[in-house]
């Protein structure tokens, strides 16, 4: 059923859905490797989609770690919703990450961690792109890490005129193939 509501969304939103299926749990375990959960005050997550990456960060966490998930797609929001709301220091905000600073300001968030993002860059307007891409280097700490995967080297060389260090590797067991990148200040 998810798989197929994925699919759904895919076809009616090409630009904002970037996958024909949800992220497989070996793109999940290997992007969520990079993550220090013993010392994470703040996670955000880009792009939830159905959760999958979210189900991982949620069994990870501290409990007092603070969690926002940020879903642009209103049926896959709904999906966070139901699945999630529930779960202590989570927010869900159905909205672009293009104004991750606004939700940040009114949760009064002031230090990020780390930012794992689903969002499909090769398939978003550069303007969309360029504001995402600045406001996550804003508001992550200094030692902070983006997280991000692609399924192309496409965006990489561009990406980098935010993040000067990239280290990238590439998960097989995902529906395609992708590239995880994970960027640093």
């Amino acid at each position: 059923m998810r798989n197929i509501k994925f699919l759904t969304q895919y076809i009616t939103n090409p630009r904002t859905v970037g996958a024909v299926l949800p992220s497989s749990k070996y793109l999940s375990y290997k992007m969520l490797d990079q993550v220090n959960f013993k010392t994470a005050n703040c996670i955000i997550e880009y792009g939830s989609g159905t959760g999958a990456f979210t189900k991982e960060i949620l069994k990870r966490r501290k409990k007092e770690t603070t969690i926002v998930l940020v879903e642009y797609n209103k049926e896959f929001f709904n999906i966070l919703k139901e699945n999630f709301e529930n779960e202590p220091n989570l927010f869900i905000i159905n909205d672009s990450a293009e104004n991750i600073e606004k939700h940040l300001n009114d949760l009064n968030i002031t230090s990020v961690d780390f930012i794992v993002s689903g969002l499909p860059f090769a398939s978003l307007p550069t303007e969309m792109s360029d504001k995402i891409l600045t406001n996550t280097l804003n508001i992550l700490n200094q030692n902070g890490l983006f997280i991000t995967f692609q399924y192309t080297k496409l965006k990489i060389a561009y990406m980098e005129r935010f993040f000067p260090h990239i280290q990238i590797e590439k998960e097989y067991r995902n529906v395609p193939p992708a590239y995880i990148l994970s960027c640093k200040k």
